[in-house]
């Protein structure tokens, strides 16, 4: 802009009007792309999110014992901590599905076993929990992927014929191996796993992989598993965030660019809130905007990131793609949508703060977003239904 300027005006005194001049116009044409840019992100973003209530919603329990089919023995398999949930609504009541850690194994973060809890609820706030878990390792054909280590992380949606499909993180610790799994249930309590999602030959075998959301869409008062161009989406992965297709929510394979390597959609960005990395989060939603995808970011933990954030805290970041196109990204904004605030956020397993958003649903006609806290908790935050979903 300077330069243009100084190329034809005749005077230094001239010149610096009409610089200043130009950065007037500059700034203000960039306001006012801003503001134009702020409304159309109204048009298509999920939010705000508000807590209803001040407190964890899911927290750890020492009484309920489990006999674990592995070493036959029994075990406080929700002791430590219960965080990171997957929700879907049915028979008009939310159920969440929740990591639990017991207290066995080493104080690491990754160190004792996972299983996975159900707990039910009539307004998407107190919940009644079975009193075992409904997936866990056990003698059967994933123990090699899930032993010891555990299940992990579940991301949940209903296909239109109402099976229900749970996307889910293997852990082998000792060979320090993770995949996506993939599993189906009709009750949400006896479920049938398939192993990874990638299956268990060719080049994608060896690859370690997690956090998987299959892309969903509004049909009544329900969410189910959405369909573009004849064929299942599931956005999936950290540190970079990439794209496979189904024809059965079981079976995936990986979008894959000229080179024959998984296409990357997202990655981290110097400066801002995921600038160590982003992570997939609960099952996206297509609107009539496009499709939206709620991630987890973490800041970066050497003070390149957010200054405004603490290194290495998780928030809750958006995106939206193409809903005809789900490789297309459209937006990404440059401040979270959500983010840790309250003691229960900041303390436990993970101190740096996390709200790590896995399950996303649709109950009485408002969005309801369970996440983790710290890796210590489960919490609620809700938020209107947007336009494009109504």
């Amino acid at each position: 802009m300077k330069r243009a300027y100084f190329g034809f005006c005749g005077s230094q005194r001239w010149c610096r009007v009409l610089v200043a001049a130009g950065i007037v116009f500059t700034l203000h044409g960039q306001v006012a792309a801003q503001g134009k840019a702020a409304l159309k992100k109204a048009d298509w973003m999920i939010g705000p999110f508000e807590r209803p209530v001040e407190k964890p919603v899911i927290s750890p329990l020492k009484e309920p014992t489990f006999t674990d089919p592995i070493t036959l023995e029994n075990v406080h398999w929700e002791a430590l901590h219960t965080f990171n949930p997957a929700a879907i609504v049915r028979n008009g009541k939310i159920d969440v599905l929740y990591r639990a850690e017991d207290d066995t194994g080493s104080m690491m973060i990754g160190g004792h076993t996972s299983r996975i809890g159900l707990a039910e609820s009539d307004d998407g706030i107190h919940f009644a929990r079975l009193p075992t878990p409904v997936l866990y390792p056990g003698q059967d054909t994933q123990k090699e992927n899930e032993v010891p280590g555990g299940v992990e992380d579940p991301r949940l949606v209903e296909r239109e014929d109402g099976l229900y499909v749970m996307t889910y993180t293997q852990w082998a610790r000792e060979r320090n191996s993770y995949t996506v799994g993939v599993a189906t249930s009709k009750d949400l309590r006896t479920w049938t796993k398939y192993g990874p999602a990638f299956g268990t030959e060719g080049k994608y075998a060896t690859l370690k992989y997690k956090s998987a959301g299959i892309l969903t869409q509004r049909v009544g008062d329900r969410l189910i598993a959405a369909k573009v161009k004849g064929k299942y989406w599931m956005y999936w992965g950290e540190i970079q965030i990439r794209l496979a297709t189904s024809n059965d929510l079981i079976h995936w394979t990986p979008v894959e660019d000229a080179t024959g390597q998984p296409i990357v959609l997202m990655r981290d960005r110097p400066g801002l809130f995921d600038s160590a990395f982003p992570e997939v989060g609960p099952p996206p939603l297509l609107t009539r905007n496009g499709i939206v995808v709620i991630y987890n970011a973490k800041n970066a933990e050497n003070g390149s990131g957010d200054q405004s954030l603490k290194p290495g805290t998780y928030s809750v970041g958006e995106a939206l793609f193409s809903g005809s196109d789900p490789s297309k990204l459209l937006e990404r904004p440059e401040k979270p949508i959500f983010q840790p605030e309250r003691s229960y956020e900041k303390s436990g397993q993970y101190k740096a703060g996390t709200t790590f958003a896995e399950g996303l649903v649709l109950f009485h006609d408002k969005l309801y977003l369970y996440y983790g806290c710290a890796d210590s908790h489960v919490a609620v935050a809700t938020a209107p239904v947007p336009d494009g979903m109504r």
